[in-house]
Formats: structure tokens, C-alpha cells, sequence
């Protein structure tokens, strides 16, 4: 029997600012090629989770090690190994569809003849060739969120963060993006998402949800929606929330 991979740790991981706890002692694990929903309401402590598992922010406690790397003592080690895209667009407008991919293939530190097949095979792959140098601005935002992903894996990062990546576009732009989503898990890499449509949560292999910084749920859609009682993600959700409102 082999030793499940874990693509992200963390226990008793908290974040404190000044007297406010912003995440309060999370404690779970994400496998390897794992679609991971992280839910929660703004302000819920989501933001600064995903920046202490980036290497952006350093935990004021708990352990945590993401791509196999110390949250602590590795954060560089981890900007490598990982993607990211953010709600907002993250490309470079003024600049090609072309010019985008190859300017992050550079950052990302893949060699020129990398850069080039990865470019074949992005343009190829979004149906992108006859707009190759057309200006990203130009771009509908559905297929600027489609190319801001494919760039983000573009050089082959163990975790994926996503950080409210359909926001704004169409049912069928979000179907299509989902599909890209799975294709990325199907090979290894492991989806890290935060979203406001609960639908989407149903797309995820597990889901969490955070609730003034702390961890309240965590298992499958199914099983959270058998747990809770309830029809879909967004009544799990409301119930949680709700939950929280009386009690404050």
C-alpha cells in the first residue's frame, strides 16, 4: 500500500495582527492532484491563508510545509514550485497574447526552446493561433481568465492557487475554465481554489469553509451536504454562516 503524497500541510497554522487572529489554528492536508475548494465569506481569513501558503506572509504559528517546502524556512523554495492566479487579471494588457506567455516563461526560468513549445502548445490548446499578437486588452475576459491559467501552469508547478477565477464571466466560460482545471489535476497538479459560486464547490474533490478564521467544514461535497441536511453547497454555506450570526 503506498504513502498518500501531500501537496500541502499545515497544522495549527495561525496569523495573527497585533491583538486580531486573521487565521486561528487550521489544521489539513491537500493531496497530490487534489481539486481543493476553500470557501468562505470576505473577511473569513481565506486571503491570508493562501499568502502564508505562497510564502508571502510568515505564520505567527503552527507548522505547514507546501510543495514539500517549510512555510518558514523555504518560502522561496515554494514561489518556485507553485502557480498563482487572482481574481484580477494578471497579465500584461499591453502586451501580446504571445509576448505574455513567453515574458512569464522567462520569469518562470524555462530555456528558450521550453518557452517556444510551450507557446505552440498554449495557442494550440485555447484555440489562441490566429490572435497570437493581438493586444491581451483586446481579449473577451473569458479568454484572458483561460490564458491567465494556462500561463500559471505553464511551467509545471506542483500546487495551483486560484483565487476567485470565474469571477465575472459567463456560465459557459466558467464550464470551459473547470474543464482546464481538470486537466491540470488529471496530470499531477493540485488545484487550490477559492470561489463565490457554490456550484463550483460541487466541482472540487473536497471543500472547506472558513468562518472567522477558522476551519468549520471539511470533507466532500457529498458528505457535507449528508452532514448538513442539505440539497446543494450554497445552502451548506448559508448554514454555517447563519450559524455564526447568532451566535455573534
Amino acid at each position: 500500500m503506498s504513502l498518500k503524497q501531500y501537496a500541502l500541510q499545515v497544522k495549527d497554522l495561525t496569523m495573527r495582527f497585533g491583538d486580531f487572529t486573521a487565521v486561528d489554528n487550521i489544521t489539513f492536508n491537500v493531496e497530490q492532484g487534489e481539486i481543493f475548494g476553500f470557501l468562505g465569506a470576505n473577511g473569513a481569513g481565506k486571503t491570508t491563508a493562501i499568502k502564508m501558503f505562497c510564502g508571502l506572509l510568515r505564520p505567527t504559528s503552527g507548522e505547514g510545509t507546501v510543495a514539500g517546502f517549510d512555510v518558514y524556512r523555504e518560502p522561496e523554495k515554494i514561489k518556485k514550485n507553485i502557480g498563482y492566479m487572482s481574481q484580477h487579471f494578471s497579465l500584461y494588457e499591453d502586451l501580446t497574447i504571445t509576448e505574455n506567455i513567453q515574458f512569464y516563461g522567462g520569469i518562470y526560468g524555462l530555456k528558450k526552446n521550453n518557452i517556444i513549445s510551450k507557446t505552440r502548445e498554449l495557442l494550440e490548446k485555447l484555440d489562441l493561433q490566429a490572435y497570437a499578437k493581438r493586444l491581451v486588452k483586446g481579449l473577451p475576459l473569458g479568454w484572458k481568465q483561460k490564458l491567465a491559467f494556462s500561463v500559471a501552469i505553464m511551467h509545471d508547478p506542483q500546487v495551483v492557487f486560484l483565487d476567485e477565477p470565474t469571477s465575472g464571466v459567463d456560465p459557459i466560460t466558467r464550464r470551459q475554465f473547470w474543464d482546464l482545471i481538470y486537466e491540470a489535476a488529471n496530470i499531477g497538479i493540485t488545484v487550490f481554489v477559492t470561489t463565490h459560486y457554490l456550484e463550483e464547490a460541487e466541482y472540487c474533490n473536497r471543500v472547506s469553509i472558513m468562518v472567522d478564521g477558522e476551519m468549520r467544514a471539511l470533507n466532500t461535497p457529498n458528505q457535507l451536504m449528508l452532514d448538513f441536511g442539505k440539497e446543494n453547497m450554497n445552502e451548506v454555506f448559508l448554514e454555517l454562516a447563519t450559524r455564526n450570526s447568532i451566535a455573534s
